[in-house]
């Protein structure tokens, strides 16, 4: 009998782990799809016979959230619209204030976020630059605030690119930061910046996944479109819960 791919990736992907993928894959999900503490997940998965540590979930969102976002994000490459929301938050870590600068599409899909120290033009330069080399594309037309250090840094780097500025154009962008400040407040505060770029790394393309536009679709649609995601979910998971 010749040997099965996806069985052997499987087997390698949760070697030595004393739970199966269905159950771990769960656990990510609840804790990156719903504003959810990690112990608000131990609860949840203690409440259907699974007895697993607060901690044991954090392991495995991160080392296997990590792994799924990437999956993700190479399968949604290049599918995102040409238009682009660039914006920036404060976030307090430990005392000190941190700028997460993040971009999103048109349609809300967020495209990417990272943690600086600095809110100026070095720090808009180098999330253009994370964004060129993660989309492999440039948009075509990039819309910010009223922070002048989008536009010198958009004149280094994409001097062709239309750019709008108007803080009341860049309510996409705002918008989108509200899930990242729900899950600020559950988790009383990131611990550090590291941990902050991790989560916003991890939790931006499964978010993607589950951004159906409820309210473009009828109920029937909506159904349809989250069997679809939750499909894609197992596929990438390599489990087969249903």
């Amino acid at each position: 009998m010749s040997p099965n791919p996806l069985t052997d990736v499987t087997t390698h992907r949760y070697r030595r782990h004393r739970f199966p993928a269905e159950i771990i894959a769960h656990a990510v999900w609840l804790y990156f799809r719903f504003p959810l503490s990690l112990r608000h997940v131990e609860d949840l998965l203690a409440e259907r016979g699974i007895e697993v540590s607060f901690q044991t979930v954090a392991e495995w969102a991160a080392k296997f959230g990590r792994e799924y976002a990437r999956s993700i994000r190479r399968r949604t490459r290049g599918s995102f619209a040409d238009k682009w929301h660039l914006d920036e938050m404060g976030v307090a870590i430990k005392g000190r204030k941190y700028w997460l600068w993040r971009a999103v599409d048109a349609d809300g899909y967020v495209l990417d976020a990272l943690i600086q120290i600095r809110r100026n033009k070095q720090a808009a330069l180098k999330l253009m630059r994370k964004l060129l080399k993660g989309q492999c594309a440039t948009p075509r037309v990039m819309i910010t605030d009223k922070l002048r250090s989008y536009d010198a840094a958009k004149r280094e780097i994409m001097p062709g690119v239309e750019h709008r500025s108007h803080k009341g154009l860049n309510n996409r962008a705002e918008n989108s930061h509200l899930a990242v400040r729900r899950r600020e407040r559950g988790m009383i505060r990131f611990k550090s910046a590291r941990q902050c770029q991790r989560f916003v790394s991890i939790h931006g393309p499964i978010a993607n996944l589950f951004h159906l536009h409820r309210n473009r679709a009828s109920t029937a649609e909506h159904r349809k479109l989250r069997n679809a995601a939750m499909n894609t979910w197992r596929e990438i998971t390599l489990s087969t819960a249903e």
